[in-house]
């Protein structure tokens, strides 16, 4: 039952808008594909994200095994052109690519204290052996090497200079997980492609303004 963020808790804090409901469960992958279908929503696209890390160990599928998995449920529901796959742990995209090169790879990236997977100046587990330091210290270009379409960034990390140096190199910019007004409106002005948000209402606003 996923429906109910634990209350009291910091995570709980974070959402006070949520807005709660009972024996709501998991559905799968095919599920949600049908469910739009039978919406006639031929308009929505899906960001479909690959959970796993390099610790995972057995609590995830092999990371080749998980993208073909993936990619047989895209392809059974006919949806190639209306996905994009994206994960930190770049391996699960680095086994798209042979497996299913039609459909978009987004590479997601995050340079934070407690959380960090370009980890400059080691040798990075979650970049599939592709250090940044071989590309001059730049994120868009190890992300260019991965062979993703789209670079998908934390938005504190997200710089002009990076936007500008992306787009140079053919990919699209689009930031996670922005929720914050004035970040929005900042990342536009910067030119992003795109903005991943737990509230699609206040982006709403923010472009109706723009």
């Amino acid at each position: 039952d996923v429906g109910l963020i634990q209350p009291d808790t910091a995570y709980a804090a974070r959402f006070r808008d949520q807005r709660g409901m009972d024996n709501v469960r998991i559905p799968t992958l095919a599920e949600v594909f049908e469910l739009v279908k039978r919406k006639g929503a031929d308009h929505v696209r899906f960001n479909i994200e690959t959970k796993i890390t390099p610790d995972s160990g057995d609590d995830a599928p092999p990371p080749d095994v998980f993208a073909a998995m993936l990619a047989k449920a895209v392809r059974d529901a006919g949806l190639t052109s209306r996905v994009s796959v994206q994960s930190f742990d770049w391996r699960t995209l680095k086994a798209m690519q042979k497996i299913a090169p039609e459909i978009e790879r987004v590479c997601l990236t995050i340079e934070a204290l407690m959380e960090d997977n370009i980890r400059r100046g080691k040798t990075s587990s979650w970049t599939a052996g592709l250090r940044v330091d071989d590309f001059g210290g730049s994120v868009p270009r190890l992300v260019q090497a991965a062979g993703c379409a789209v670079w998908s960034p934390y938005y504190r990390n997200v710089t002009a200079a990076q936007v500008k140096e992306a787009h140079g190199l053919g990919l699209k910019v689009i930031p996670w997980t922005v929720n914050d007004p004035s970040e929005m409106a900042r990342l536009i002005g910067l030119g992003v492609d795109g903005l991943i948000t737990d509230y699609p209402d206040r982006a709403r606003t923010v472009l109706k303004a723009k």
